[in-house]
């Protein structure tokens, strides 16, 4: 017999017979229906060995997975302060703010102050420095020496030679000079190497100098009423000209010191003169 017939007639015969002749277990076999795929033979159990519904127990849920709580993000850090480094930065390129340096005192020749009649070598130290200045032999015309107070004397842009009346107190200035490489300036800002027809114009007019001397140097002799000879305080200031090294000697032949010319002169624009040095004089 067919497998499939049997199964029909066990169906049939289950349907037929009263509720109350099954068994529990039976009962709910048959409101459950075939558990096994169509075509499949059902073992028999006996009513000891059946599964009551009440008797299956439904396994422990499975506990619930614990979520890991979102570690917070790290804060971001400030800007860094003005001066301090970034830590996300290369320290070398932080600029750090660097304390003012105190200011020097201006390197101008006035009529007063620390250069006036009445100073002296205390009153240069007590401006300059002690260590800055330094009384000591210069030089001076014709190869003769003088004492005089030295500001700066080991540094040649900064030399100035204050020489005075009163050798033994170190006291009244008598004359200020200003050579050398020095960056000193006198009145109305003339300084070193400053050209003649630069010169002229500070004055407002031409001026008068003597020719070129031996030793190449050429002397205002008279401001011609212009603005450099027309200082206050008492003091007057003198400029002594050298001309171009390129100068040819019949050019400076031609403005011999035996001469006054006016500083428009042709012989003496030849030579292309600029200021050698400046004295401030009482």
């Amino acid at each position: 017999m067919k497998y499939w017939l049997c199964a029909l007639l066990a169906a049939a015969t289950a349907a037929a017979l009263p509720a109350a002749t099954l068994s529990p277990t039976a009962a709910f076999a048959q409101a459950s229906g075939p558990r096994s795929s169509p075509g499949l033979q059902q073992p028999h159990l006996r009513d000891d060995e059946q599964i009551m519904p009440s008797q299956i127990v439904p396994p422990p849920p499975l506990p619930a997975k614990q979520k890991t709580a979102a570690k917070p993000a790290a804060p971001k850090p400030l800007p860094a302060a003005i001066g301090q480094p970034d830590p996300d930065e290369n320290p070398v390129s932080v600029v750090r703010p660097s304390a003012p340096k105190p200011a020097e005192p201006a390197r101008a020749v006035a009529c007063s102050g620390a250069f006036a009649k009445n100073s002296g070598h205390l009153r240069l130290a007590q401006t300059y420095g002690v260590h800055n200045v330094e009384y000591t032999e210069v030089s001076g015309d014709d190869g003769s020496t003088l004492l005089a107070s030295v500001l700066f004397p080991s540094d040649p842009k900064r030399r100035l030679e204050v020489l005075w009346d009163d050798d033994g107190q170190r006291a009244g200035t008598r004359m200020i000079v200003i050579g050398g490489q020095s960056t000193w300036t006198a009145q109305k800002g003339v300084h070193l190497g400053l050209p003649l027809a630069a010169l002229e114009k500070l004055n407002g007019k031409p001026f008068k100098l003597m020719g070129f001397e031996k030793d190449g140097m050429a002397v205002v002799s008279d401001w011609n009423g212009g603005a450099l000879g027309l200082l206050t305080d008492g003091c007057k200031v003198g400029v002594q000209f050298k001309p171009d090294p390129k100068a040819s000697a019949s050019a400076l032949g031609a403005a011999s010191s035996d001469k006054e010319f006016d500083s428009s002169a042709p012989a003496i624009r030849a030579a292309k003169p600029t200021i050698g040095e400046i004295i401030v004089a009482y």
